[in-house]
C-alpha cells in the first residue's frame, strides 16, 4: 500500500482524526510523516501570519527525539489527542495528497538500506532541526519560512518513499532556504538600522 493511500484511509477512516491516531497508524513512520504534516502548512507560499509556529514547535521537538535516537514518537497527552479539524484535513485531501500520489509516481526506491542505519535518523533528524528553526526565525509575513519548509517536506517524503534522491533535493532545496533567510533577513536588519 502507498503511503498516499495509507494517507488517504486514515482520513476518510472512522477512528478519530487526532495526532495520537495518526502515530499510531504509522508507527515507525510517524516521524516522517508528522514532518511532512506540520510543515506542509508553511510550505504554501502564503503568509500565514505566525500561525505555523506551533506546528514548527512540535516539530523542533521530533527532531531532538531524533536526535536523540528514539525509534518511536513521544508527544505529551494533551498533543496526542489534538484533534486535526475537518477543514485541515480537507486541505490535506486536496492540497497534499495529489502532490504526494505524484512524487511517488516519479520516485523510486533506491538505496533505502541507508536510511535505515540509527546514524542516518540523528543527520536526519540534525538537518530538519535546523531547517525548522531557520523556517521558524524567518521574518513574518515574507513568505520566507517556505523555501525551508519544502525542504523538510521532501526530505520526509525522500525518508518514507525510501528515496535519498528525492531527500537529497530536499536537502539543497532546504539549503538554499537558510541562505535566503540568512542574506534577507540580514538585509532587512541592517535597511532598519539605516532608518534610526
Amino acid at each position: 500500500m502507498t503511503l498516499s493511500d495509507q494517507l488517504e484511509g486514515w482520513l476518510r477512516g472512522d477512528e478519530p482524526k487526532t495526532i495520537g491516531s495518526l502515530i499510531d497508524v504509522f508507527e515507525e513512520k510517524s516521524f516522517a510523516v508528522l514532518f511532512v504534516l506540520l510543515l506542509a502548512v508553511p510550505a504554501l507560499p502564503i503568509p500565514t501570519g505566525g500561525v505555523t509556529h506551533v506546528f514548527e514547535v512540535i516539530a523542533m521537538l521530533l527532531a531532538l527525539e531524533l536526535i536523540a535516537g528514539r525509534q518511536k514518537v513521544w508527544l505529551p497527552d494533551r498533543w496526542r489527542a489534538r484533534e486535526i479539524g475537518p477543514e485541515m484535513r480537507e486541505r490535506f485531501s486536496k492540497g497534499l495528497l495529489p502532490r504526494i500520489r505524484w512524487i511517488e509516481g516519479h520516485s523510486r526506491a533506491r538505496l533505502g538500506f541507508l536510511l535505515s542505519h540509527r546514524s542516518s535518523g540523528i543527520v536526519y533528524g540534525l538537518v530538519t532541526l535546523v531547517l525548522v528553526v531557520t523556517a521558524f526565525v524567518a521574518p513574518p509575513f515574507t513568505g520566507l519560512d517556505t523555501i525551508p519548509s519544502i525542504g523538510v517536506v521532501l526530505i520526509s517524503l525522500g525518508v518514507l518513499l525510501e528515496d535519498p534522491i528525492l531527500g537529497g533535493i530536499g536537502f539543497v532545496v532546504g539549503a538554499a532556504g537558510v541562505l535566503i533567510v540568512f542574506l534577507l533577513g540580514r538585509a532587512a536588519v541592517d535597511a532598519i538600522r539605516g532608518l534610526f
